[in-house]
């Protein structure tokens, strides 16, 4: 008797792209091994992280907090690690709980290792002309950065530069540059000084200036290398670049919004009086299909 077949889907914002693996009941397997495979880019489906569809009350990380969501994103590297948050993977997830129907246009709030955070999903734009709607664009509540006091480096080759240690749930260096191709290939992780302050790894951001409020960056993804966004990491560069311009929302009163360029598209960041941060950007489901669990497994067929 075969073993039925795994469903998964494929998705992305703004270019950072995911394997959707819908389980509701959290009877899956998926050891660091088979995330590893699912995301593999030649023999795998290819994503830079995998998200794992989980009813909050179903995993015992997230169950503490089934009261406040019903749906836990749980979300691995694309080498199989197990990371706090994922920006863009929030935007992708709560888009694949809407085209499943289990959530509609508004408000929803999704578990992650980070916390519960609070999205919008906008309303489809108007049909013209018998092209189909557009899908509206989905915003995350991130929470609150926290920036670490000190002196914390980057560094590529010869060069070095002075980075932000910004804190979204998961850890960034953010350094500005004057041009993205100083960050070299990316991908292995730039050097972080001091790599004490990063016990768990970090991702990296280099930034240049596009305009007033508007910036664009690349980043190396600890346990994915250079990934075509990072909705976490545009957070992290939208909050450094403030306080570099001398803007603090919490002390000025008001609301703080950049433009953040990533090589796969744009995202809108803005920070509230509160310290809350929020990210708004598009995400799109582009496929879904079967997933052979032998070859999941690596047991021949």
């Amino acid at each position: 008797m075969s073993t039925p077949r795994i469903p998964f889907l494929k998705g992305h914002g703004t270019e950072n792209d995911f394997v959707i693996v819908p389980d509701p009941d959290n009877t899956l397997d998926l050891p660091p091994a088979a995330v590893a495979r699912l995301c593999d880019r030649r023999a795998g489906i290819g994503g830079d992280g995998l998200l794992h569809v989980v009813r909050s009350a179903a995993h015992p990380e997230a169950a503490g907090m089934a009261d406040r969501a019903e749906w836990f994103m749980d979300y691995r590297n694309s080498d199989g690690s197990i990371a706090e948050m994922c920006g863009n993977g929030v935007r992708v997830f709560a888009r694949y709980l809407q085209r499943a129907g289990l959530v509609g246009e508004g408000d929803l709030a999704i578990a992650t290792r980070a916390g519960v955070r609070r999205a919008h999903i906008a309303k489809s734009t108007a049909d013209h002309g018998g092209s189909a709607a557009a899908e509206g664009d989905i915003t995350v509540g991130m929470g609150k950065s926290l920036l670490a006091e000190g002196e914390f480096t980057v560094s590529v080759g010869e060069s070095r530069w002075p980075a932000r240690n910004v804190n979204m749930g998961n850890p960034h260096a953010v350094a500005f540059v004057e041009d993205l191709a100083q960050a070299g290939n990316l991908f292995t992780a730039p050097a972080v000084h001091p790599a004490s302050a990063y016990p768990d790894g970090v991702n990296v951001e280099f930034v240049v200036d596009r305009g007033p409020a508007h910036v664009a960056l690349r980043v190396h993804e600890r346990g994915a290398g250079e990934t075509r966004s990072c909705g976490t990491g545009a957070c992290a560069v939208m909050v450094a670049a403030a306080r570099r311009d001398g803007i603090d929302p919490a002390v000025t009163g008001r609301l703080a919004t950049y433009t953040v360029d990533v090589p796969g598209g744009r995202l809108v960041i803005s920070e509230h009086p509160d310290g809350t941060v929020e990210m708004t950007g598009p995400a799109v489901i582009v496929a879904e299909g079967m997933i052979d669990p032998d070859w999941l497994s690596g047991t021949p067929s």
